[in-house]
């Protein structure tokens, strides 16, 4: 990381994990171009979860490469008076595979249902029964995570070095 003074630990990129509304999972395809798209995502433990179809482009990419880099963003706001804006991120290196125990894949599936349509979690039995045979389920090993922010204090300071207010 460049600037490390923007630089916060672990704990704070795994908030930031948590708490973004999507992230962005980057792949190398078979074609050695890269490859990114955007997920739900939920985590559990050191785990990353994801749904999906089980065909297609991202399928086959995580088929061939298993290597893969999660880009995550949480709060920003643009500075009024500044050419800039605060922001948090979090990067995650780690490997994907496919989860196929079927405990697994339905505990994943009723996190990411908690966390992104939490008010119709009454229906997510019935669209497990429905669905379940036809979704795949990921999981991503988190290898390395890191998180950067830049943020400002009531004083109009940039907060370096993990400072907070």
């Amino acid at each position: 990381m460049r600037r490390i003074d923007r630089e916060m630990d672990s704990l704070f990129a795994l908030q930031i994990l948590d708490k973004c509304p999507y992230a962005v999972l980057s792949m190398i395809t078979s074609e050695n171009a890269p490859y990114c798209i955007p997920l739900s995502i939920v985590r559990i433990g050191n785990k990353i979860y994801f749904h999906s179809a089980k065909e297609g482009r991202k399928i086959s990419t995580l088929r061939q490469h298993s290597q893969v880099c999660l880009s995550c963003v949480g709060d920003i706001h643009c500075m009024e008076n500044k050419f800039t804006l605060e922001y948090e991120s979090a990067v995650i290196n780690g490997i994907a595979q496919e989860v196929f125990n079927e405990e697994e894949k339905i505990l994943a599936l009723r996190k990411i249902c908690e966390k992104y349509t939490p008010l119709n979690m009454k229906e997510f039995d019935n669209a497990i029964e429905r669905s379940l045979s036809r979704t795949a389920v990921w999981e991503i090993e988190i290898e390395s995570i890191t998180g950067k922010r830049k943020k400002y204090d009531k004083n109009g300071n940039e907060m370096k070095f993990k400072r907070m207010e």
